[in-house]
C-alpha cells in the first residue's frame, strides 16, 4: 500500500517536528508491516476511517483508496 498526503501535512509535520518519524511510520506501512505502527480503523468503523501511530503522543489521520492508497488527510495529538 502507498501512502500519499493531502496539501498541508508536511507543512504540519514539520512545524511538529515529525518529519523523520512519520517517513519511518510511512516506511512501515508501505512495506507491509501494519501492525507496527498499529493500523486501526477509527470508530464509528461504518465511516471507513484509518489512523496509525507517528509516535507516542501523535496519529496520521486518512482513508484507503481502492485498496492500494492510503491517504492522510490530518496529523492529529491524541492525547488531547
Amino acid at each position: 500500500m502507498k501512502v500519499f498526503e493531502e496539501d498541508g501535512i508536511i507543512d504540519d509535520l514539520k512545524k511538529r517536528n515529525l518529519t523523520k518519524s512519520y517517513l519511518k511510520a510511512k516506511r512501515y506501512i508501505e512495506l507491509g508491516f501494519y501492525e507496527t505502527v498499529d493500523l486501526r480503523k477509527r470508530k464509528p468503523k461504518s465511516e471507513g476511517v484509518f489512523y496509525f501511530k507517528i509516535d507516542k503522543k501523535y496519529r496520521a489521520i486518512g482513508y484507503i483508496e481502492k485498496n492500494t492508497d492510503f491517504i492522510v488527510t490530518e496529523i492529529s495529538d491524541h492525547q488531547k
